[in-house]
């Protein structure tokens, strides 16, 4: 009762194509809700790059500062969440570029905490070491992984978003599980 599905996808492409040209032509509302739609994701993609929350924060507002100057450029080529994918894993870069190596080592998924039983202590630890060690990966490893693995698209998806093809990406996945295998 009041439960609906989500609409289909091509229903929801096109509602974010409408918003897309709207927020375009200055209407603060679309941007606001589109912005809405996409700030969880662009800030868990940042925060599984970077590792540590308040850099994820940053480099989720710097995206959306991104998005406001470049939105009436937006051609439509691409779906409008690849679009913000190249954005915020270029705001990542950046911020790696910049000195992203300041001595922080935060866990990226958990923190360890007393209360925590200790299985999931354990599973934590485990975790947080896998996460740095993709981190360390070479940039198109770790980008091929973090966008398979972390945020679950296909291949063909994060070849889209990293501007290759999709064999590339495979063998990128494929060298970064040989790596890991090496460092884990």
């Amino acid at each position: 009762m009041g439960l609906t599905a989500a609409p289909p996808p091509d229903v929801t492409e096109a509602l974010t194509r409408a918003l897309v040209a709207r927020a375009a032509n200055g209407d603060a509302a679309a941007f606001a809700e589109l912005i809405e739609g996409q700030y969880d994701r662009i800030y868990r993609t940042a925060w599984r790059w970077c590792g540590h929350r308040d850099d994820a924060e940053d480099i989720a507002q710097e995206v959306c500062v991104k998005i406001g100057q470049g939105i009436a450029r937006f051609d439509g080529r691409s779906a409008f969440s690849s679009w913000v994918y190249r954005i915020t894993l270029n705001a990542v870069r950046d911020w790696q570029r910049a000195g992203a190596r300041r001595g922080r080592h935060a866990d990226a998924y958990a923190e360890v905490a007393p209360k925590e039983a200790a299985a999931d202590q354990e599973a934590a630890v485990t975790s947080s070491q896998l996460w740095d060690a993709v981190r360390s990966l070479p940039e198109k490893q770790r980008d091929a992984v973090l966008l398979v693995y972390a945020e679950e698209l296909s291949h063909a998806e994060a070849a889209t978003i990293m501007g290759i093809r999709e064999a590339t990406v495979s063998f990128h996945v494929h060298e970064a599980r040989k790596t890991l295998r090496g460092l884990l």
